[in-house]
This record gives C-alpha cells, sequence and structure tokens, in this order.
C-alpha cells in the first residue's frame, strides 16, 4: 500500500514541478509580450534547480523521518508486575524486559533499579554469584540496592517510581526515570 501512494504522490507532484517549471521558463525567456523562445541555458538552469529543489526536500524529509520519535513499546508508561513476581526480601532481583527494570526487594521496601548504567548506557546484568550488578562493558560495580560500590560511574543506578495496587501488584510508572547520588530507604516503597 505505501509503494503505492509514494508512486502516486510522485506522479502528481512530479506533474506540479513540471508545470511550474514551465512557467518559470516563460518568465526567463524574454521580456517581450508574445517571446516564448526556450533559450537552451534558460532550461538547463530550470532543470538543475528543479533537480537540487527534489534532492534537498528529500534529504529534508528523510532526515525529519530518521529523527522523529518512534515509541511503540511498552517503556515509557505505567507497567504492572504481577504480585507473583515481586522477589522476596533481598532475592534475585526480577528482570522485566519490556520496562528495562530490575525489581528488587530490600528491607526497606520495593524499588525498580533502570538497567541502564550511568556511565555510558550499557545494560547491566545481575551477577547472581557475586550479588551485585556489574557493568560488561566498563566495570562499574552496583550492590544490590544500586547504590555505586566501584568503578568509572559517577553515582548510583537511576530508579523509577514504584506504586502498589489493591491487588498486591507492582505498578512502576517507566516514563519518569529519578537519579540519586546514594541509596536512601525513602526511595524504596513499602509493601
Amino acid at each position: 500500500m505505501v509503494p503505492l501512494i509514494r508512486t502516486l504522490f510522485g506522479v502528481v507532484l512530479g506533474g506540479l514541478l513540471g508545470r511550474l517549471a514551465a512557467i518559470s521558463a516563460r518568465f526567463h525567456a524574454g521580456s517581450a509580450i508574445g517571446s516564448r523562445k526556450v533559450v537552451r541555458r534558460g532550461f538547463l538552469r530550470n532543470a538543475a534547480l528543479g533537480a537540487v529543489l527534489i534532492v534537498v526536500s528529500e534529504i529534508c524529509f528523510g532526515t525529519v523521518r530518521l529523527l522523529w520519535p518512534n515509541k511503540t513499546g511498552a517503556f515509557g508508561k505505567k507497567l504492572t508486575v504481577p504480585s507473583t513476581n515481586i522477589p522476596p526480601v533481598e532475592g534475585t532481583p526480577y528482570a522485566y524486559t519490556p520496562g528495562k527494570f530490575y525489581l528488587v526487594h530490600t528491607k526497606d521496601g520495593l524499588m525498580a533499579l533502570y538497567w541502564k548504567c550511568v556511565h555510558l548506557g550499557c545494560t547491566v546484568p545481575w551477577v547472581p554469584a557475586e550479588n551485585q550488578f556489574h557493568c560488561p562493558c566498563h566495570g562499574s560495580i552496583y550492590d544490590y540496592s544500586g547504590s555505586y560500590k566501584s568503578g568509572p560511574a559517577p553515582r548510583s543506578l537511576d530508579y523509577f517510581p514504584v506504586e502498589i495496587s489493591g491487588a498486591g501488584d507492582a505498578v512502576v510508572d517507566t516514563g519518569s526515570p529519578k537519579q540519586r547520588k546514594v541509596y536512601e530507604p525513602s526511595q524504596a516503597t513499602k509493601i
């Protein structure tokens, strides 16, 4: 369907540009009334100008289309994690892939840690053998609550606000990540 629309658009636009080129050629041909002679230099100038305008407009349209945000996933919205997936206190973090966060249950409550490293944006995996998060690219290390321990990262992992629904499910707002330097008990949501 898209190629058909693009073809029809091209035919219509080409026809309009051709008529505009013909009209502009009349103005360049001569100032005498009734003079409709088209000289080669004027025709080539108009043809080159038209080609350049078409190419520049395609580049502009392509750049705008490329840079336009394409939010089609779940990230950036409020996401619900069922109560069955909430980890026990100090248990293995639950990785929620559509929301790009880990759900951890500290002694103070529930937290949703954004899994993007604050150093250069790498995905930080959980290493169960050491009970901490390790950035595989640059070596930043974070503890269970996402607090910075070592490495080139400038601060602790970002976190998302968490609410507990009436059914006991965790509702995580991935549209507003919160920055922090250190872990504070107020960052966790009591269950």
